[in-house]
C-alpha cells in the first residue's frame, strides 16, 4: 500500500477556518493547499455562487494568489 501523508501547515488551517467561518457549512470538505506560488481551493458546494464566495473570502484573508479554484459544484 502506497499512502502519502499530507502535512497540514498552520497557515492553511488558519485560512480554512477563517473562510469556513464566513461561509458556514455551504462548502463541504473545504481545504486550502498552499504551493510555492499560491493557493488551490478544494471542496464541494451546491452552487457556483458559493464557489465564488469562497474564492473572494480567501482573497480577503490572504495575500497569496489563487492558482486554482477546484471547488466542485454538485
Amino acid at each position: 500500500m502506497n499512502a502519502t501523508l499530507s502535512v497540514r501547515r498552520p497557515e492553511e488551517m488558519r485560512l480554512e477556518s477563517q473562510v469556513a467561518g464566513r461561509l458556514g457549512r455551504r462548502v463541504r470538505d473545504f481545504q486550502v493547499v498552499q504551493h510555492a506560488h499560491g493557493l488551490i481551493l478544494k471542496g464541494r458546494t451546491a452552487t457556483y455562487h458559493v464557489k465564488q464566495l469562497a474564492q473572494h473570502a480567501t482573497m480577503e484573508f490572504s495575500d497569496l494568489p489563487i492558482l486554482a479554484n477546484d471547488i466542485e459544484v454538485q
